[in-house]
């Protein structure tokens, strides 16, 4: 071999080593880009439960890094497709999931598994897109990056497949398999967060309405009457608790309630909401108070559960001219009314009963006050009287004490007035669910 040929044998080596040493660490630079991009997708989808800014965060941090173009369609409930993404990651649409039907998309959601499709120049090859891409202002958005590869990667979490990530990549780019490998890692990891926040928000909607259900109703105008009501629940940021009032009737003739429910939490919440439906079914069938009662009671029973109710169920027929009217109660474990005088004499109702929910069959004892222009009828839970401060509880006492002075101030000025002594008494500290419900005749 001539020194000639040594000479360029070595520098042919020279230039393959100088091209392995480049090619490592160029795959080097990319395996650490890849594994910087996973550190940011679980750090910015870690803990958000709001869907859709894990949407766009997810989005925001796959392009350009991973895809020139991505989409991601996420399965609802109402057996549609909502699609997030494109060139605006914070564009959003909706499409029925039959428009998908037979596509390729559709194939990715049924089965679960990925594909992986090559869509070259030419003008017939984008209907190859539209078989990934349904909506038409995102598959004109993906014509222009051809020739190109689209991945369809399925989203899964907890068994089921809950959508799709789309990602493009433009002529020369392409995707390996370990680039294929790596995003399907990536939408493993966003499918858990994906999901996460949608089982959340579901959650919050389905209390929003739960929430709804057993918010305190509007009170009705009483001809011949006035009536007002306030609540105050244990947790203030809620709207809901387990005190409960309602006004049921019509023209002369209405039914008032007033309730406590045995516990806290959903459980009490539910049971709140069975017995507002027994009472407002048993007043069609026989409006007396103690007959209400006693079918909330037995209803509670067939329950089959610990918890009880107590009630305090006042029927109440104004007089035509607004003088008078007739006042029947009954109670359920309840506290009893008070009625406060025009003439500044208060006394609390003599009745008694057992709270509902306990044992079958209960009957129930039931009183007629006449309550004239004027008095007003005072109707409360045990959140008022029960209430612990500094000097211990607020107590009978204290509230029989204070209401002469408001005597004639009607049911409104009333109930402000009792529970704002309540508040300060309380002193800022912890207490139960309180709801007042006053009726008073009107002129």
């Amino acid at each position: 071999m001539t020194t000639g040929s040594r000479k360029a044998l070595r520098a042919e080596a020279s230039v393959l080593g100088d091209e392995a040493a480049s090619t490592g660490h160029e795959l080097l630079a990319q395996a650490h880009l890849r594994v910087d991009l996973a550190i940011d997708i679980s750090s910015a989808l870690a803990g958000s439960l709001n869907l859709r800014r894990t949407v766009l965060r997810l989005l925001d941090l796959i392009t350009p890094r991973m895809a020139d173009w991505a989409m991601l369609v996420l399965v609802d409930d109402a057996d549609g497709l909502a699609l997030h993404g494109g060139a605006d990651p914070t564009f959003t649409t909706t499409t029925p999931r039959p428009f998908v039907e037979g596509t390729g998309l559709d194939r990715v959601l049924r089965s679960g598994h990925d594909e992986l499709l090559h869509v070259a120049l030419e003008l017939d090859s984008t209907g190859a897109l539209a078989t990934m891409i349904p909506n038409p202002r995102l598959r004109d958005e993906a014509v222009e990056l051809r020739p190109a590869d689209v991945l369809c990667l399925a989203l899964t979490a907890r068994g089921s497949t809950i959508g799709a990530l789309a990602l493009i990549r433009g002529a020369g780019r392409g995707f390996p398999e370990e680039e294929v490998e790596f995003a399907r890692l990536i939408a493993d990891q966003a499918s858990m967060a994906l999901d996460s926040a949608r089982l959340y928000e579901e959650r919050s909607r389905i209390a929003s309405v739960l929430q709804a259900s057993l918010r305190p109703p509007a009170l009705p105008t009483i001809p011949g009457a006035r009536v007002s009501a306030r609540f105050r629940p244990a947790a203030e940021h809620l709207e809901i608790g387990g005190d409960f009032y309602d006004v049921h009737g019509s023209k002369d003739d209405w039914l008032l309630v007033l309730g406590d429910v045995c516990g806290k939490g959903v459980e009490a919440a539910v049971l709140t909401g069975r017995a507002r439906q027994s009472i407002q079914t048993a007043m069609h069938f026989d409006r007396r108070p103690s007959a209400i009662l006693a079918v909330l009671n037995n209803v509670l029973c067939d329950d089959d559960s610990s918890r009880f109710v107590t009630v305090v169920c006042a029927r109440v027929r104004p007089s035509a001219d607004g003088t008078s009217a007739a006042v029947d109660i009954a109670v359920a474990g309840h506290p009893p009314p008070i009625v406060v005088h025009a003439t500044g004499e208060v006394g609390q109702v003599d009745v008694a009963g057992m709270a509902a929910g306990v044992v079958r069959d209960v009957e129930y004892t039931e009183v007629r006050v006449d309550i004239a222009s004027g008095d007003t009828l005072l109707m409360f839970t045990d959140g008022v009287d029960e209430a612990r401060g500094s000097q211990g509880f607020y107590g009978m006492d204290r509230l029989l004490g204070m209401l002469p002075a408001y005597a004639g101030a009607g049911p409104v000025a009333l109930c402000e007035a009792v529970e704002q002594s309540v508040v300060e008494h309380l002193d800022g500290r912890a207490h139960d669910d309180i709801a007042l419900l006053a009726v008073s005749c009107e002129r």
